[in-house]
Parts: structure tokens; sequence; C-alpha cells
């Protein structure tokens, strides 16, 4: 026996066998392993077991998605498009890093390119590297 790792306990033995653990290698086991996934979010009371268990599903979608449908990488002006939608920036929050909201809305409407200045500020208000502004 191994040394350090605790008896399962019945509840979670259920658990795994009712739904038994396995790498996701189809869409239908990745909706079936969502199905389960939210059928434990759904009771009013998440115990330990329950929490463990969907660790190791969570797990297993995440290691799927990531073979199967990575996320797009954003740059430029579509990852500041993206931040504002994701932080609900207001244009007036962003006046003073292109001065003027007309040359704002230039820039994402495709109109006009960011400047090494606007780059270096708005990896500053947003807190990631300049380099994430480039295409």
């Amino acid at each position: 026996m191994t040394s350090g790792l605790k008896t399962p306990s019945s509840y979670y033995m259920e658990l795994i066998t009712t739904f038994p653990p396995r790498p996701i290698t189809t869409d239908v086991e990745l909706q079936a392993t969502q199905t389960r996934i939210n059928d434990i979010l759904d009771k009013i009371k998440i115990t330990k077991d329950d929490r463990d268990y969907l660790n190791v599903l969570g797990t297993l979608v995440y290691d799927y998605e990531q073979k199967h449908s990575p996320l797009p990488v954003l740059k430029g002006i579509k990852l500041l498009l993206a931040l504002i939608a994701e932080d609900n920036i207001q244009k007036p929050e962003l006046v003073d890093i292109f001065k003027h909201e007309f040359i704002l809305d230039d820039i994402l409407n495709g109109n006009r390119e960011l400047t090494a200045s606007q780059i270096q500020s708005l990896a500053e208000f947003f807190s990631i590297s300049p380099t994430a502004f480039l295409n």
C-alpha cells in the first residue's frame, strides 16, 4: 500500500464507480463529463469528496479542451477590444491614453494604428506586457 494516501470514503468510491474518471477522447465524452459535473454542482450541499471528485473531472475537461479547443491568442486591437469588454471599461477612462475619444474610435475601428506611447500606457493600465498589443 502507498503511504500518505487516505482510504477513500464509501461515498467517494460510489462517485468514481458510478462515473469513473477517464481521459476524455471525444466530444460525447466531454458532454457526459460536463453533465456529471453540473449534476454535482446542482446539489444543495457539496462535500469535500464532491469537491475532490469535481477537481479530477475538471482536470480531465481542461486537458481535453486544451488539446481540442485552445483559446485563441488575442493580440493588438482585438486584445484591446476584449479587455475593454471584459473589464467593462468606458471610453472616457481611456481618454488620458489617447488624448481624444475620436482617436480611440479610429483605433478600435482599424483606421489608425497604436503608437508606442499608447502601447506602453495601455500595458500599464491593464497591467500586462506591452508586447501583447503588438500584432
